[in-house]
């Protein structure tokens, strides 16, 4: 334990606030503290109540703790450590699980978690930049980081090596904050997703609890009414589909080249895009409704004002998918994504079965 207090040590002197956590082994992660806030203080609402993040099982929470890096494999267990090649080509269910393993608190980040921190960001005028452009920021020209896997057929660098940005790629834009939300590997998230166009949530933070069931058919799933923002059980037919049907909850529907939230798909099942700041509601939603899609990154802010805030959301941008069954969430972007990667960047495309070099993950722990 001697040289893990000298990393400690070490660890204090450069960001106090950081904190290494140890799993079950005994073995070392770096951490970044999110304390507890409220969703007038991210959002243009009045609504003193806490941000979801900060709530599980009905009880709230004072804060939780995030990776500072990109998740590295080991032994079955995740962990945050500077200098790795982030962990890639691993499914969904593999990165819950190994994080899962080091122990009573630790789990993947909760797309809850993510939101809550991109929400801070924005808010705070320190949305970060990141490696989305083949080794730097595509807003950047001098500033790289150290690759960590082989170069692409064209000479490009792809994955880098975690933490070794410039301090434009941390979230806070100090020493002290969280690395690579921002591009890398697109990082998977739990506790959203969509099923056959329906937006489905676990409640609050449960997606964090130990004993949370994040499976493809567990009952933990609820759809957001639109008329109230009560979480209900998901809508299905006789087909087990949602295309085309009027029940009232929030859907995805492709439309005129954009995904509008709705209570009903009447377009063509497909996948889109489009930028997050481009993103619509139908008018048949509640005020309550809209208001959790904003706490969940899912829908933008328009009103929001203050200092710094980029009303473009960097371009930032939401890929979605409802022609068939379960679509997870992964967020952040990858090395090649260019201006459309950032932290409101939303991947909701893929199989949570899926593996491949772009995708990774991210740590988290409550206490």
């Amino acid at each position: 334990m001697a040289n893990f207090d000298m990393a400690e040590l070490a660890l204090k002197s450069v960001a106090p606030s950081n904190k290494i956590i140890y799993d079950d082994k005994e073995m070392p992660s770096i951490m970044v503290y999110i304390p507890k806030f409220r969703l007038c203080d991210v959002l243009s609402t009045a609504d003193t109540s806490v941000h979801p993040a900060f709530r599980r099982n009905g009880v709230e929470i004072d804060g939780f703790y995030v990776g500072k890096y990109q998740t590295k494999h080991y032994n079955g267990r995740a962990y945050s450590l500077p200098a790795e090649d982030p962990q890639a080509n691993t499914n969904l269910d593999t990165f819950i699980s190994y994080a899962k393993a080091k122990g009573a608190g630790h789990h993947e980040i909760t797309a809850v978690e993510w939101a809550a921190i991109a929400l801070w960001c924005h808010k705070n005028g320190t949305e970060p930049k990141g490696n989305n452009n083949y080794g730097k920021d595509t807003s950047e020209t001098l500033y790289k980081a150290i690759p960590s896997m082989a170069r692409d057929s064209s000479d490009r660098i792809q994955r880098v090596a975690t933490g070794t940005g410039p301090i434009t790629w941390s979230h806070d834009g100090t020493l002290e904050g969280i690395w690579d939300m921002n591009g890398n590997v697109v990082e998977w998230c739990t506790g959203l997703r969509l099923k056959y166009g329906e937006l489905q949530i676990l409640e609050d933070n449960n997606a964090s609890l130990d004993t949370a069931d994040l499976s493809d058919e567990s009952n933990a799933w609820k759809a957001i009414d639109a008329a109230t923002g009560n979480l209900v059980a998901p809508h299905r037919d006789a087909n087990n589909k949602y295309d085309g049907q009027t029940t009232g909850s929030v859907k995805l529907d492709f439309l005129s080249s954009k995904w509008k939230y709705v209570t009903s798909i009447t377009g063509t099942p497909g996948a889109n895009g489009c930028a997050f700041k481009d993103v619509q509601v139908d008018s048949d939603i509640s005020a309550a409704a809209i208001l959790l899609l904003q706490a969940l990154a899912m829908y933008p802010d328009a009103n929001l004002t203050g200092t710094g805030i980029d009303t473009t959301y960097g371009g930032d941008q939401l890929y979605c998918n409802n022609s068939e069954a379960e679509r997870s969430l992964c967020r952040g972007g990858n090395w090649s994504n260019g201006a459309s990667a950032g932290v409101f960047y939303a991947n909701l495309h893929i199989h949570r079965s899926y593996s491949g070099d772009r995708i990774g993950g991210r740590a988290a722990y409550i206490e």
